[in-house]
C-alpha cells in the first residue's frame, strides 16, 4: 500500500509523513518507589526485564547511571544482534528518570522516554511517556512498553519472594542442636543443690 501524497507548489507529489506520536503507559506496583526506580539503573536487575522478554533475554547490559551517561542493552533476536541504546538526561531518585532512546531498526532516530514514579498508600504508580515515536512504530512500541512494564512487576515480585525465602531458610541441623544444648543447660541449672550438711 502506497503512502498518501501531497502536491508541492510545482505540482509534483511528495510522500506524506505523519507527525511523530507520543505513547503513555501506566502501571502500579506493590513495591516502594525506591525499589522500582533502582530497577531501571541496576544492570543486574534491568537486564532481566528492560527490553527483555521470556523468550528473548538480554545478552549484555551496560549502564552508566549518571546524567549524560550512556546505556546499551544487547539482545539476540532470531540469530541477529539488536541493540537498544540511549543516554540519561535527568535522574531524580526515586521520582523521575528521563533518557533518550534510539530505535533498534532506526539508530539515527532519537526518541525521548520519561518515567515518573508516584508513591501510593501501598506501593507506587509508574507513568511512562515516550515522545517522538515515528507514526509507523506507535502501536508496536506501545505494546512493547506494556509488556516491559509487566515484566518489571514480575521481576520485582520474584526477587521479593526470593529474598523472603532466603531470610526464612535456616539449616535444619542448627536449631535442634542449639535448643538441645540450651535445654540440657537449663535442666542442670534447675536441679536443686544439696548442702554438705544434708548428706
Amino acid at each position: 500500500m502506497k503512502a498518501p501524497s501531497r502536491l508541492r507548489n510545482n505540482g509534483r507529489s511528495r510522500p506524506f509523513v505523519a507527525a511523530p506520536g507520543t505513547i503513555r503507559v501506566e502501571a502500579r506496583y506493590r513495591e516502594a518507589p525506591e525499589r522500582v526506580f533502582n530497577a531501571w539503573l541496576d544492570p543486574e536487575v534491568a537486564g532481566r526485564w528492560l527490553f527483555a522478554t521470556a523468550t528473548r533475554p538480554i545478552a549484555h547490559v551496560e549502564i552508566d547511571a549518571r546524567v549524560a551517561g550512556p546505556f546499551r542493552f544487547v539482545e539476540r533476536r532470531e540469530g541477529n544482534r539488536v541493540e537498544h541504546t540511549g543516554e540519561y538526561i535527568e535522574i531524580v531518585p526515586p521520582r523521575r528518570l528521563v533518557f533518550s532512546l534510539a530505535l533498534d531498526d532506526r539508530p539515527r532516530v532519537r526518541t525521548r522516554v520519561r518515567v515518573e514514579i508516584e508513591p501510593r498508600e501501598t506501593g507506587c504508580k509508574l507513568s511512562l511517556t515516550h515522545e517522538d515515536v515515528p507514526s509507523d512504530h506507535v502501536h508496536d512500541t506501545e505494546a512493547r512498553w506494556t509488556g516491559i512494564l509487566y515484566g518489571l512487576g514480575v521481576t520485582l515480585a520474584s526477587s521479593t519472594a526470593h529474598s523472603t525465602a532466603k531470610r526464612r531458610h535456616i539449616a535444619p541441623h542448627a536449631v535442634p542442636r542449639h535448643l538441645a544444648l540450651d535445654d540440657a543447660a537449663g535442666r542442670r541449672n534447675s536441679q536443686p543443690t544439696r548442702s554438705p550438711r544434708s548428706q
